[in-house]
């Protein structure tokens, strides 16, 4: 354990309880919301470190008196096994956190090999985190998408956000961040007449959303086309050109947005979410240069990349990154994620341990 990181970050935590009580500080909520992200983020160390200086306290006091009292011979047995839990529990909160753990997301599905069926799972998908969003208290934005013929998503876009006032830092993205990938279905398509089970996939790319003041957009480097929203089958809903498309020029990144009512929403949320992407791009350039090893996402749904399975003729989940199986999949496309992504963050842990 080390000594000296644990005393910078109890000197941080008392600052920042010193500065959060002052009123001043809440008349820029931004930074106000940013402090209080990172109070919650230490609270959990502080409270561990303290209890374990009050244990190690008890302890030696236990041991003293025990000679003359057993009752204090059993109590100073207690502590002493309850020593080691803290010490590990304290050790675990030290690591490193992803600096994007209490961050909202913006995730998008993608259809890929599989013509219909792959856009009709890819609803599926949506549908999955949607309802887990729910189960969650999120608050879920469609912000674009895309619609096939048998009421599948060749592709949709949304924004999945914390409540309102949660400053908690374990965000949105820290449940999210493993989603990143291509996701494999196994089951016989309603277009299938002999009863055959098909295997096709879908992309899924899940990227934290920024802060305002994290990335800074030159309006000389973008090319803005409006054009009129449309349904499915390409179906006019507006008869005005309130839709949305951006051009970053110097990355030629794309992002289109029409689901918001008038152009200027729409020219916000796309900016939003090219800010979100520029983000992405910037941190990975950055990752590569380093040459830091982390998880990374999938960019083409290639059935062969493969995070994931979803087999409903077993009603089975196959998790291949951590071999995590489970039969419940008809739970698990209803929102119940909880039991995959525990296992990832479970594995996740475990390997910041073993560094």
């Amino acid at each position: 354990m080390e000594t000296s990181k644990l005393e910078g970050l109890l000197a941080e935590y008392d600052d920042l309880e010193k500065r959060l009580a002052d009123p001043s500080v809440h008349v820029d909520q931004a930074n106000a919301r940013k402090l209080g992200r990172r109070y919650a983020e230490l609270t959990p160390i502080v409270r561990t470190s303290r209890e374990l200086d009050e244990t190690r306290s008890d302890l030696e006091t236990a041991r003293e008196l025990g000679a003359e009292d057993e009752s204090f011979a059993e109590e100073a047995e207690r502590l002493a096994e309850r020593l080691p839990e803290l010490e590990e529990k304290l050790t675990e909160l030290l690591l490193p956190r992803d600096p994007h753990d209490g961050s909202d997301v913006v995730l998008e599905v993608k259809s890929g090999e599989g013509g219909e069926e792959s856009a009709l799972f890819a609803g599926d998908l949506l549908r999955m985190y949607l309802r887990f969003a729910e189960r969650q208290g999120w608050r879920a934005e469609v912000l674009d998408s895309t619609d096939s013929d048998l009421g599948g998503f060749k592709d949709a876009m949304v924004a999945l956000k914390a409540k309102a006032g949660d400053n908690s830092p374990d965000g949105v993205w820290s449940k999210m961040k493993f989603e990143g990938g291509v996701h494999r279905v196994q089951r016989v398509p309603i277009t299938e007449s002999q009863g055959r089970v098909h295997t096709s996939a879908a992309g899924v790319l899940v990227y934290p959303e920024p802060e305002e003041v994290e990335v800074e957009v030159d309006e000389k480097d973008l090319r803005i086309d409006v054009y009129r929203s449309s349904g499915p089958g390409g179906q006019s809903v507006n008869t005005t050109d309130s839709a949305v498309r951006i051009t970053h020029l110097p990355t030629g990144i794309v992002v289109s947005c029409q689901n918001e009512k008038s152009q200027l929403q729409n020219k916000l949320r796309a900016i939003q979410v090219l800010r979100a992407r520029l983000q992405a791009a910037a941190e990975e350039e950055a990752e590569r240069e380093a040459s830091e090893t982390r998880r990374s996402q999938v960019r083409t749904v290639d059935r062969s990349e493969r995070i994931r399975t979803y087999n409903f003729p077993e009603n089975r989940i196959s998790d291949h990154r951590v071999n995590y199986k489970a039969y419940n999949l008809d739970h698990v496309l209803d929102g119940d994620l909880d039991g995959v992504l525990d296992a990832l963050l479970a594995a996740d842990r475990n390997e910041r341990l073993a560094l």
